[in-house]
């Protein structure tokens, strides 16, 4: 099929030795070429002045990374001080904490499942430990999904007690090595990788088998790899260089092959040996989300082929099925429910969520919508939003990337039959839902590098400093889950973007474009000025509604 594989480093822990580290990454760097990421297990930071100093550097900006490096929390009570808050956060340029425990899933549709810090042996859990909540939290979400087949990669500081049985056998003391907990959540999550480190060891499992032979279907095999500890007197593998194609776009049955050397899965007893009462468990129960996507049949004019409108439901059982009716030649398939994620409280944007105004929705897919912007700047102006709760761009699942660039391309389409082009900016500041803003600008009024200067000189004017993105350079690369963000993106395929500090003006993307050097329609710079009443809504979205369909790719589903 021809994707394009990751190319992932593993490192042990580091334990402050960064320049050592960055420098052995560059040298690998410039003979095999660029890697994506670099992710480090253990302990990231050391606890001499020494490697307090070296950090400093990194933290100051007068040395940098030379790889979006990703490294997981303390795993000693010495180091918790780097770690302000148990949320993930860019801890230096192209150093960031994932966090506490969580999945990150990469443009690519790369799944990373990751745990900090040691199993909790007490109450109340020390700031550097995990406790059973943890886990089933990071577990639930994921394996509550019909379509779950595994994670990718799973990041660890501790070793999982056992992984060594029907395996080859590891340089360490097994008897005191590795936590129960970690074990349990590896058997769940099935990771075609998994990587751990603390124990000053490097060790290669052999792959082990995730389905048992003749009794289920075939499953992909996982790899477990520790490592020691970044330049160690004993010269022990401390780095693991690897090429991976995400889970999801692999070709199932390349997926599942069974390499030579595939042993028994280590974490799952016999059958005659039901005495492993070692292994503490920890539960993933989750009260199904029941939602509800409301029907836009009566709205579409359904007399032709293209009429039919939609009701899906969805309840985390198997009969909620998709309900298509269509009217014409065709014809519904019935498709398993989708999950999407849910907000914890009222949100205005979720599709499913009671506050959503569903008179502005233009479009409805499978995972996106496309609605008409309330107090929009023209006619055109309009929203793409995901289905689910998800707060910024960054933290988009891939179908849901996928889908989104897809309205994305209808939406060009649908500007050029008018001789626009369109503009796209996110704020993720002071927001809990992702609206992506999509405003025409007519192609006779200015060129799009008009657009990109107004943009600069208003940055610069609120002493906001707006970056030019590189080419094929990702959203996610450069602003980790959590990281308040302004991005705009020209019709050119250029992106800026402007890490928020502190304060930024709300209404920014909308005052630019209404600047006398884009649209010049200064008085629609606030959305509240430009509101309209209900039945005007409903009548200005009837009418785009019926523009847009003819690029509508979701009525041909």
């Amino acid at each position: 099929m021809g994707e394009q594989p990751v190319r992932v480093l593993a490192c042990g822990d580091v334990e402050g030795r960064l320049t050592a580290l960055f420098n052995r990454v560059q040298t690998i760097q410039k003979k095999t070429g660029q890697f994506d990421l670099l992710l480090c297990v253990g302990e990231f930071f050391g606890t001499t002045p020494e490697a307090e100093a070296e950090w400093q550097q990194y933290k100051t900006g007068a040395k940098k990374a030379p790889i979006s490096t990703y490294i997981l929390g303390a795993a000693s009570q010495e180091t918790v001080k780097n770690f302000a808050s148990a949320d993930g956060c860019e801890l230096a340029d192209n150093i960031t904490y994932l966090g506490r425990r969580g999945v990150f899933t990469g443009v690519s549709g790369l799944q990373i499942a990751y745990v900090s810090g040691r199993e909790a042996l007490q109450e109340p859990a020390p700031a550097h430990c995990f406790t059973s909540k943890d886990l089933s939290a990071l577990v639930a979400p994921l394996t509550s999904s019909s379509k779950f087949r595994g994670v990718d990669i799973l990041l660890t500081s501790q070793w999982p007690r056992g992984v060594w049985h029907y395996g080859n056998n590891p340089e360490v003391n097994t008897k005191f090595c590795g936590s129960g907990s970690v074990a349990s959540l590896a058997d769940k999550l099935k990771p075609r990788y998994h990587f751990a480190a603390l124990e000053g060891a490097h060790y290669e499992r052999l792959p082990y088998r995730n389905h048992i032979v003749l009794q289920e279907n075939a499953q992909h095999v996982s790899r477990f790899i520790a490592l020691a500890t970044v330049n160690n007197p004993g010269k022990k593998k401390y780095l693991y260089a690897f090429n991976i194609i995400p889970m999801k776009t692999m070709d199932p049955s390349e997926l599942v092959k069974q390499p030579q050397d595939v042993t028994e899965n280590p974490y799952r007893s016999s059958a005659k040996d039901k005495t492993d009462k070692q292994r503490p468990s920890f539960t993933t129960e989750e009260e199904p989300a029941s939602q509800f996507f409301f029907d836009l049949s009566n709205k579409r004019g359904g007399g032709g082929p293209r009429g039919g409108g939609r009701k899906r439901y969805s309840d985390g059982e198997g009969r909620g099925r998709d309900q298509q009716h269509r009217d014409g030649p065709f014809q519904g398939q019935p498709k398993q429910p989708r999950k999407h994620p849910q907000p914890t409280g009222p949100c205005w944007f979720c599709l499913a969520s009671p506050q959503v105004e569903k008179h502005l929705v233009i479009s409805i897919g499978s995972h996106c919508y496309l609605a008409m912007a309330k107090g929009g700047l023209t006619p055109h102006h309009m929203l793409i939003l995901p289905i689910g709760h998800y707060q910024s761009v960054v933290e988009l699942s891939s179908e849901v990337v996928v889908e989104m660039e897809k309205y994305k391309s209808a939406l060009k389409s649908f500007y050029k039959s008018k001789g626009e082009r369109c503009v796209l900016f996110e704020r993720n500041y002071r927001s809990q839902h992702l609206q992506l803003q999509v405003v025409p600008v007519p192609l006779d009024r200015c060129a799009t590098e008009d657009i990109k200067e107004a943009f600069m000189v208003q940055a610069q004017e609120q002493q906001m400093e707006l970056m030019e993105i590189p080419e094929h350079t990702d959203l996610k690369q450069i602003a980790p889950p959590g990281t308040p963000y302004f991005y705009v993106e020209l019709d050119s395929g250029e992106k800026l973007y402007h890490r928020i500090q502190k304060h930024f003006p709300l209404q920014f993307g909308r005052e630019v474009l209404a600047s006398e050097a884009v649209l010049n329609m200064p008085t629609r710079a606030d959305w509240k000025e430009c509101k309209q009443s209900r039945e005007e809504e409903e009548e200005s979205c009837k009418l785009l509604r019926d523009d847009f369909q003819p690029y509508d790719f979701a009525l041909e589903d």
